[in-house]
């Protein structure tokens, strides 16, 4: 049985950066930059990392590329720092009709399986996008189902508020209420991008309801006010590079340093505000540059599944945000 308490306690007051997988131009995996990133993040004050999930395009890896990508990061993570692994599955459209959800059930169990197999300690699961055109009350009951198929297998899992523009699902309140009464859900992470209302809806029914499950902000936009309604731990691409400010601005807030914690949150917004715009799924090559402008990656390493490029001019934005910012 796994120990659901120790794994909580490893993930609350820390930074998990969300993290890219660097890649070369052909879009294979480069490895060396792969490896050096590895060490770098280890090396920073963070409490683990999230691999497999929408900042390493996890559901577009191969299977071998995930099994290379979490064994890389164990290896070099230290005994302390946790593996959040994305958990999920993309629609075939080569499937039929009558055995989509089957196949989709079972690639996503397969990917949940790797994940746990190969040393993870927790599932960030994906939203099941596949139930997202079922009305509404049947679509509410398939969410909680594929969420019990996981708990029955006693992974311990990190729910996911995705907004729909990103992939997300719109989970109800009572869905969600539902789901954090699985003994083995130990948070949620909750990434609305814009909606400061549903960021604050949830954050008040794990306030009112589930103090005892862990809160974790993906708010890239939103990082500082996040922790101020009850965010106790980051899991997030805004710190895929640059973690350590991050880390110090949930450790500030968690000591009442307040006038620290305010300056730390308007540098972090001044980055957030170069790094994360339209089009918001660019951002991952966005945080690959910031990579290479920080000397952990080489240039050629800076290649993305999307198939974005990035010009001069935003290359100079990027550098700015940094240095103005101080962010390391």
């Amino acid at each position: 049985m796994r120990d659901y308490k120790q794994i909580r306690e490893q993930l609350t007051g820390g930074m998990i950066p969300a993290v890219p997988v660097p890649r070369s131009a052909d879009g294979t995996i480069h490895v060396e930059a792969h490896e050096n990133y590895a060490k770098y993040m280890a090396a920073q004050r963070i409490h683990g990392v999230a691999l497999w999930v929408h900042t390493g395009r996890g559901l577009q890896l191969t299977r071998p590329e995930r099994e290379y990508v979490l064994r890389c990061w164990r290896a070099n993570l230290g005994p302390e720092q946790a593996i959040v692994a994305g958990s999920g599955s993309l629609i075939d459209p080569a499937w039929k009709a009558e055995e989509r959800v089957k196949r989709w059930y079972a690639s996503s169990h397969e990917m949940a399986a790797d994940a746990m197999n190969g040393g993870a300690d927790a599932l960030l699961v994906f939203p099941p996008v596949i139930f997202r055109d079922l009305p509404p009350a049947e679509r509410d009951e398939a969410i909680v189902a594929y969420h019990q198929s996981l708990a029955d297998q006693g992974y311990p899992l990190i729910l996911f508020y995705l907004y729909e523009e990103a992939g997300g699902v719109n989970y109800t309140l009572k869905v969600l209420e539902r789901l954090m009464e699985l003994s083995q859900v130990i948070g949620i992470k909750v990434a609305t991008l814009d909606s400061v209302m549903t960021m604050q809806d949830i954050s008040s029914l794990m306030r009112i309801h589930f103090p005892d499950k862990l809160l974790f902000t993906g708010e890239d936009r939103m990082f500082g006010y996040s922790l101020m309604r009850g965010a106790e731990s980051a899991l997030v691409g805004l710190g895929a590079a640059f973690p350590n400010i991050q880390a110090d601005l949930i450790q500030a807030y968690r000591d009442r340093r307040y006038d620290q914690f305010m300056d730390l949150s308007a540098r972090i917004d001044g980055f957030a505000e170069a790094a994360f715009v339209a089009p918001m799924d660019k951002y991952i090559l966005r945080m690959l540059w910031c990579l290479v402008l920080a000397g952990v990656i080489p240039e050629e390493a800076a290649g993305e599944l999307a198939g974005y490029e990035i010009s001069q001019e935003e290359i100079d934005i990027l550098r700015e945000a940094i240095t103005s910012n101080q962010l390391y």
